[in-house]
């Protein structure tokens, strides 16, 4: 192999995993903060479909706030724009996380001890991972395997009721089903991750807010207060809006598995709170499940993964600076912002070369 196509070896870099922890801690402050705000006595109840269309209707519009105002400012960062081959994963991932899988929840909900539910709701992460190496071919070694094992026993072990009813039944099975479309949203959602985030978190806010406030009037479910909704929005703009972004930001980087399974730390953010806000007493649950997290987590982040590897010709655009091995395009002076972030249509010529990578826009091959 040439010199000049081995790349210099070095670790890969954290800012995706925080991003990640990042989006969970925001979207674990979700639960607590909402039975905070909005509990009976306080500003009022809200019945399930309007509080998902507030919390999801805030998301969205900050969202698009936001870029406005991104558009006004001479130093915006540029990102990559939607394209006419973006809407089918867009309208997709917006199908299958914001409209089907919450109605198909709301209903198994209905119909299943509140122990189960809360078990089962932990395998989005497993569903993600699944669909995202069998359907998406994304690399999952045993050690990312493993990391999602023990994340996932984690979220069992807190979300566990002592005493609680368990049972299998056709609710069950409806909450499985909600968790596997949650898992088809991540991964489709990673198709577009190198799109402008703003852009694709504004167009799934507004799209399943407008769609469960429509549902919820048809089903005849109150509206709440108006400082009730803005609250919501509020909390919807934070805890969805900006922990989607993350998100999407972090997928760019690790893909739908690994991203999936540090997000699933997002059930210890809302029992901390819990313990904070609430003032519920520390369970032994938490006791027992947070070196399990911790132990799936530093696995994931301290992932060595490096081989030879061969790329193809290729033709994108995305955001991206030129301090890797992969962006040796020209530029014409002053092209470049001074911060060296920039986002135009670009192409990579066939390569072979090794260094430690994840499956990030670049490294997507098979194994």
């Amino acid at each position: 192999m040439e010199d000049s196509l081995r790349p210099k070896t070095k670790r890969p870099r954290l800012a995706p995993v925080l991003k990640a922890l990042a989006a969970a801690l925001l979207f674990g402050i979700n639960a607590p903060l909402s039975k905070a705000l909005l509990a009976p006595g306080g500003l009022g109840e809200v019945a399930p479909i309007p509080m998902a269309a507030f919390l999801y209707l805030g998301s969205g519009l900050g969202a698009w706030a936001l870029l406005r105002v991104r558009r006004q400012e001479a130093t915006a960062v540029s990102e990559a724009t939607l394209q006419r081959g973006d809407v089918p994963w867009l309208v997709g991932a917006l199908l299958a996380g914001g409209v089907a899988a919450p109605i198909v929840l709301m209903f198994g909900l209905r119909v299943t001890p509140g122990a189960t539910a809360s078990l089962l709701l932990n395998f989005e992460g497993v569903a993600t991972t699944l669909i995202a190496a069998l359907a998406f071919r994304e690399a999952v070694g045993q050690r990312v395997w493993g990391a999602i094992g023990l994340i996932t026993a984690a979220s069992i072990v807190l979300s566990w009721e002592p005493g609680g009813r368990l049972g299998v039944s056709l609710g069950a099975l409806g909450i499985l089903a909600a968790c596997v479309l949650w898992g088809v949203d991540n991964n489709l959602t990673r198709s577009i991750s190198a799109r402008n985030p703003l852009t694709i978190v504004a167009a799934k806010g507004l799209g399943a807010g407008l769609f469960s406030l429509v549902l919820a009037l048809l089903v005849g479910q109150p509206l709440p207060r108006l400082g009730a909704a803005l609250i919501a929005m509020a909390l919807g703009s934070v805890s969805y809006g900006l922990s989607i972004m993350l998100f999407i930001l972090a997928l760019r980087d690790l893909g739908a598995a690994r991203t999936s399974a540090l997000f699933s730390s997002a059930p210890f953010v809302g029992a901390l709170l819990s313990f904070a806000i609430l003032g519920e007493g520390v369970r032994t649950q938490f006791l027992v499940a947070l070196p399990l997290m911790l132990a799936g987590t530093v696995l994931l982040v301290t992932e060595q993964h490096g081989h030879e590897h061969r790329h193809g010709f290729l033709a994108h655009e995305h955001r991206h600076r030129h301090d890797d091995a992969h962006h040796d395009h020209a530029h014409t002076p002053g092209e470049i912002p001074p911060n060296g972030w920039h986002s135009h249509p670009h192409e990579h010529a066939p390569q072979v070369h090794e260094h430690p990578h994840a499956p990030d826009l670049h490294h997507r091959h098979q194994h």
